[in-house]
């Protein structure tokens, strides 16, 4: 497949005290390059307590790329993908998710965006009353599929994670490398063009880390884009894909002869 160059902005040289940014038209949803999946302009993130999480970040992922987000622990990137699948609201700014603007977009119309997006936890979020097939389809059941629809829809996105012969094991039988294929399985069941993957290695051992990148690599081979956070530095060295740091509130490019020193 080939890719396309992620599209990033140098971000200005300011002090540390964060003026509101100018923002875009509100209707540039409807106009953004349809081969952009992910837009950033302009956006900061202020907490309650005047913390400064973003300090106005502006990059552009393109579809059917994969990018590794790195840096510290408390460097945002959490919050970053939050304002992608709108459980926080940018403070200032834009944020631009498949042609929609996600400012104030809430209710209906953020549901159906989610739809679309696919999102994995460090943590799984896996029902321990259900089994993984009961855990995989509890998403279409909640939009709303047909059995048949939901049963043919199930079992290719279970082969793709290799976890068919577990189908009817409950989480607490599974190793957690099996738990996080299971979460993966449940995040793309529904095909959606985006899937973002808040530190998805963070608690597994080497060998089923790789195991969870080499799935996430073979959807991005599919045409799925996928924004991945993560600490594991031979991991991204090993996936070789484009990668992220933030730092300081703002968002770098990274050199592949850089990488090594952008995951702390």
């Amino acid at each position: 497949m080939l890719k396309l160059p992620l599209k990033f902005r140098k971000p200005p040289e300011t002090s540390n005290s964060i003026e509101p940014p100018q923002t875009l038209d509100k209707t540039v949803g409807k106009t953004v390059d349809k081969s952009v999946m992910v837009r950033m302009e302009n956006v900061q993130k202020v907490y309650t307590n005047g913390a400064a999480g973003l300090n106005g970040i502006s990059f552009d992922l393109l579809k059917g790329d994969f990018l590794f987000i790195t840096g510290h622990s408390g460097s945002g990137k959490s919050t970053l993908l939050k304002l992608l699948y709108g459980a926080e609201q940018a403070t200032y700014g834009d944020v631009i998710v498949n042609g929609i603007n996600l400012a104030g977009l809430k209710g209906d119309n953020l549901a159906m965006l989610r739809r679309r997006i696919g999102i994995v936890f460090q943590d799984y979020k896996l029902v321990s009353s259900r089994t993984v097939s009961e855990n995989v389809a509890f998403v279409l059941r909640a939009q709303g599929f047909s059995r048949q629809e939901i049963q043919r829809r199930l079992l290719p996105a279970l082969k793709m994670v290799g976890l068919t012969d577990k189908a009817n094991c409950f989480p607490n039988e599974l190793s957690g490398g099996e738990q996080q294929r299971v979460s993966i399985a449940r995040a793309i069941v529904n095909t959606p063009p985006l899937l973002l993957a808040d530190e998805p290695t963070g608690n597994l051992d080497p060998e089923n880390a790789w195991q969870v990148i080499k799935i996430l690599k073979k959807l991005n081979s599919f045409g799925v884009t996928i924004l991945v956070t993560t600490h594991d530095e031979q991991l991204v060295r090993a996936a070789n894909h484009s990668v992220m740091q933030l730092r300081d509130g703002y968002v770098y490019s990274v050199k592949p002869k850089d990488r090594e020193s952008a995951i702390d």
